[in-house]
């Protein structure tokens, strides 16, 4: 029924907003229709890491999603940037095939300004945040996501300034023992293993996988490599966890950088380091965590003549952190301490160094039996290019019954320049070492509503933004230079619903999203604007995962997308599986209508194309 629904969507061609409310609704009731005699999983015992203080996810004061591995499991994404397409509020811009290009964008912010964390560390990027996605972790390793929306500069420092994704991996037993290999459309080829064992008191999970394609295009082909460890020591007493992942990427780059470019070419590797372990002597909880993470671009504007333009970067991290929360009479505290030292070498940027430091702290207070909390707190970082600045923040909760929680928060965040932004020096772009850094005020109000059948939430959200970083050139024939122009305010609203139901004797699973932004941007004091707005005013997303029988599944994606350029698409995404004693088939199948989109630039997504896969566990 829901696949013909889709496709009278689709036929329809819905460019109207009404059409698209009217689909929203109608796919609502239909979920409400079959609701009755279903739980929804409880989310009491998910604590979100994503935070210095611990607290389950019903207690947050903040929009925060959680993709869980339940979720992840059910999508039909082969690779995280088409996972979090499916989250409203999220923009993620590919170029390519397989995500091999994206860029992630959260309320309408630009891609240096997320947060993308792994276990905890931070993974972004110095150079630039084109390369923020190039150390995502295969699916297979992961346990959940938290997303948090909206400024989280209080909790992480600079570069949260939208928003911030935090990728928690599984521990092996998590895992079950896995090979896999598909094949599909535009010779694509994926081969993939992951092993868990237990060996005395250390405990090892492993995952290596292979996927390459020819590309849909001239100049698409892909190979990709992805490699990640984790292995638990001392597991009966204080576990130390030691993670290492390792990602290589190389890709033609057809009009991915310049337009009138179709031979370019590029190769990139990341790869990330980290110890933890979590200490407790009674109250008191500390997570000390050293890491080091490093990022290898080369770009060559012709591919098979490298003299005639090459770029190579290199910038290495080394840091460390301690996490520290403490439970007393007055509440929780939550303390810590983050040092790190960047390093880059650069033919474009040159030799160079950064030292950061971030001091933070928190407390939330609980009132009238922990119905009313307050969480105020405040993150001071040093940046040796940018001296000391402060970002103080609160969350306000009040649950006024066990389902049903308002909140607001406000924030003040902040994003350094790149090096890109300060030192670029290319035959078109340049950077500017006078950039002063971004800053915005936040404000968001919502509502959380924990039902027996129904989980949803609304927030209204604005932020004020000022010296934003466009790169901008006054006559046609100048080089583009980095510049603080910009002064923007963002608003909207953010809309969820999930709801499990039965169809006969099998549980099913609806979630919607919704996201509206409009913003409002202050005269650029310049004749060209190279970064011009093109956030999503509009952006509707639909899952659901249904269950025939014992054995198959299916699951179907819709994305709506509108650009503040007026553009418009749909985009369908859809995958069945079967799974038979020890063995599991899928078809997936990627924008099955056939829709021509652009998510950035002027590359063309690829058509409709299949992929088969085969997995067997032992």
């Amino acid at each position: 029924m829901l696949t013909g629904f889709i496709y009278l969507w689709y036929i329809s061609k819905p460019i109207k907003m009404e059409i698209k409310c009217i689909s929203f609704v109608f796919l609502t009731l239909l979920a409400m229709q079959y609701s009755h005699g279903q739980e929804t999983q409880s989310l009491d015992s998910i604590t979100i890491k994503s935070s210095r203080i611990d607290l389950p996810f019903k207690e947050n004061s903040r929009t925060i999603s959680i993709l869980s591995s339940d979720v992840i499991e059910a999508s039909p994404a082969t690779n995280l940037a088409e996972l979090l397409q499916q989250e409203a509020g999220i923009d993620i811009r590919r170029q390519g095939l397989y995500g091999m290009q994206a860029d992630l964008y959260i309320r309408g912010g630009g891609f240096d300004q997320t947060l993308l964390l792994i276990d905890g560390i931070k993974a972004e990027d110095p150079q630039t945040g084109h390369h923020s996605l190039n150390i995502a972790l295969p699916l297979e390793v992961i346990k959940r996501i938290e997303i948090i929306k909206g400024p989280a500069a209080r909790i992480f420092g600079q570069n949260a300034f939208t928003g911030a994704i935090n990728i928690v991996t599984k521990s092996k037993e998590s895992i079950k023992n896995n090979l896999e290999f598909q094949l599909g459309s535009y010779n694509q080829q994926h081969a993939a293993a992951t092993i868990a064992a237990q060996l005395g008191s250390a405990a090892l999970m492993s995952h290596a996988s292979i996927n390459s394609s020819d590309g849909y295009r001239y100049n698409t082909d892909f190979n990709n490599q992805n490699f990640f460890i984790k292995s638990s020591f001392n597991t009966m007493a204080n576990p130390i966890d030691v993670m290492a992942t390792f990602s290589e990427r190389k890709f033609g780059g057809n009009q991915f950088y310049a337009i009138d470019a179709k031979e370019q070419y590029e190769e990139t590797q990341s790869s990330l380091v980290g110890v933890s372990t979590t200490l407790r002597r009674g109250k008191l909880k500390l997570s000390p965590q050293l890491y080091w993470k490093r990022n290898q671009d080369l770009y060559l504007y012709i591919r098979n003549n490298p003299p005639t333009y090459r770029n190579l970067h290199i910038s290495n991290k080394i840091g460390g952190q301690i996490n520290a929360s403490f439970d007393w009479s007055a509440g929780i505290t939550g303390f810590g301490i983050d040092l790190a030292k960047v390093e880059m070498s650069s033919n474009r940027l040159g030799n160079r160094n950064r030292w950061m430091g971030t001091l933070f702290i928190e407390h939330k207070f609980s009132f009238f039996g922990g119905a009313l909390d307050l969480t105020p707190g405040v993150s001071v970082n040093y940046f040796s290019e940018f001296n000391i600045n402060a970002f103080p923040g609160i969350d306000i909760g009040y649950a006024i019954n066990n389902q049903f929680r308002v909140y607001v928060n406000a924030g003040y965040t902040y994003r350094i320049p790149t090096y890109n932004d300060l030192y670029y020096v290319g035959s078109r772009d340049m950077g500017n070492e006078d950039l002063v850094p971004e800053e915005a005020i936040s404000e968001e109000l919502g509502f959380k509503y924990f039902g027996q059948n129904i989980t949803a939430s609304v927030a209204f959200f604005n932020r004020d933004s000022d010296n934003l970083i466009d790169y901008t050139k006054d006559n046609e024939a100048d080089k583009w230079q980095s510049n603080n122009l910009k002064s923007l305010n963002t608003k909207g609203l953010e809309f969820q619903f999930t709801t499990p139901f039965k169809l006969g004797q099998y549980n099913q699973t609806l979630n919607l999203g919704y996201t509206y932004l409009k913003e409002d941007l202050n005269a650029i004091r310049a004749n060209f604007s190279k970064y011009v707005i093109n956030s999503l005013n509009h952006h509707l997303t639909a899952r659901i995962k249904s269950q025939f029988t014992k054995n198959l599944t299916q699951s179907i994606v819709y994305k709506f997308a509108e650009r503040a350029t007026g553009e418009s698409y749909s985009v369908v995404d859809a995958q069945l599986k079967l799974r038979i004693n020890g063995l599991e088939l899928s078809v997936t199948a990627n924008n099955i209508f056939n829709t021509h989109y652009i998510e950035t630039g002027i590359v063309p997504m690829p058509k409709g194309n299949v992929l088969f896969g085969l997995r067997g566990f032992f």
